[in-house]
């Protein structure tokens, strides 16, 4: 249990005590609302592909209990005594950061999710000592810097996978260009949670795009309702030599292992390639399609505060939201196994503040 002493808040959650895959109602204790804190009642969480990894401790580093949830929407009721940019009922969110060192020079540039000192919002160590627990809670605690305001024009429930998932492909995007690229060509690898929201953000600014699947039956969804130019079978070789050397830029979601040959020959000499996702295995790169065409392969990992709120804030200006199922608290269990299937279009998110008893 909790030791830090200002630990004093007894919040009800869900958290995962061993690697069976499953979480079950958890009661622990939050911080104390400090003077540069936001105190939140979470109305919605996302659940990410993330949360399945460190729920079944795939990458080896899970501290139990975990109480996991980094796409958090709610509303503010109360701000400490050095918070001017937040009130009491303000509509805000939490991603994926709980803290940064807030002085070297990624911190200054508002690039925190690069700090060596990053704290994650569920499963790091705080700057008190105290594991971090994320949204997975009726409640939650956290620092002014880490909190941004959700546009009156977003739902809560909708916009809550943005904190991750929109993010998570927003920023390369943004960095590479992408956005700046009316008529340019993008080409998404998976048709997830985060690939339909990066077909989202490509479409409204002008992109020409092309969902890459292992999935047949999702092309018509693709097309239809999120406006896909192109969908390409991955597993079927002659789409894909089709479409070689079309696309000027690729970002791959898919949090299994696989080889990045094939998608490099879609890339166009100089084209690059953007690694969103992250399996538990090392992914295949052969050398040949990068060398011969001079192709660039990157990684992308969220985004820092100021670039959360410019896409929270694009995305009240285009209406862009994730397409989501609503989950009940006490459907956790069986959305998580779904999702472990990857059958869910295209996030879930947890009806956290609701008070349904029905089974998902």
């Amino acid at each position: 249990m909790e030791v830090t002493p200002n630990h004093t808040q007894t919040v009800a959650g869900w958290a995962a005590m061993n690697e069976s895959g499953k979480v079950e109602p958890f009661v622990f204790k939050r911080r104390e609302n400090g003077v540069d804190d936001v105190t939140i009642k979470v109305q919605y969480c996302g659940m990410c592909h993330t949360d399945l990894h460190f729920i079944q401790n795939d990458w080896g580093i899970t501290m139990y209990p975990l109480v996991p949830g980094h796409e958090i929407t709610g509303v503010v009721t109360k701000v400490g005594s050095n918070v001017s940019s937040f009130r009491v009922g303000d509509r805000v969110g939490v991603g994926c950061i709980a803290a940064s060192c807030l002085y070297c020079d990624h911190c200054r540039r508002s690039e925190e999710n690069y700090c060596d000192k990053v704290t994650l919002t569920y499963n790091g160590v705080f700057w008190d000592g105290s594991v971090t627990y994320g949204g997975y809670s009726r409640m939650l605690v956290a620092h002014k810097r880490f909190v941004v305001r959700v546009p009156d024009t977003l739902p809560l429930d909708a916009a809550a996978p943005l904190l991750c998932a929109g993010i998570t492909v927003y920023s390369p995007m943004k960095h590479h260009g992408m956005l700046r690229s009316p008529g340019g060509s993008l080409g998404v690898v998976g048709l997830g949670g985060l690939g339909h929201v990066a077909v989202k953000f490509a479409k409204a600014f002008g992109l020409r795009v092309t969902v890459i699947s292992t999935s047949p039956a999702k092309e018509k969804e693709a097309k239809e309702r999120l406006g896909a130019d192109h969908f390409v079978v991955s597993t079927d070789q002659k789409q894909m030599q089709a479409m070689e050397r079309s696309l000027d830029y690729v970002i791959d979601t898919v949090s299994a292992k696989h080889s990045l040959g094939p998608i490099l020959e879609l890339l166009k000499v100089n084209g690059k390639l953007v690694l969103v996702a992250a399996p538990d295995q090392p992914v295949e790169l052969p050398s040949f399609p990068l060398i011969f065409g001079k192709r660039t392969v990157s990684g992308s990992m969220t985004g820092g505060m100021k670039e959360t709120q410019e896409m929270l804030d694009l995305c009240g200006k285009h209406n862009i939201t994730c397409d989501i199922e609503l989950v009940s608290t006490d459907g956790i269990n069986e959305a998580l196994a779904r999702l472990a299937r990857n059958d869910v279009r295209y996030r879930f998110v947890i009806d956290i503040a609701g008070d349904s008893n029905s089974k998902l």
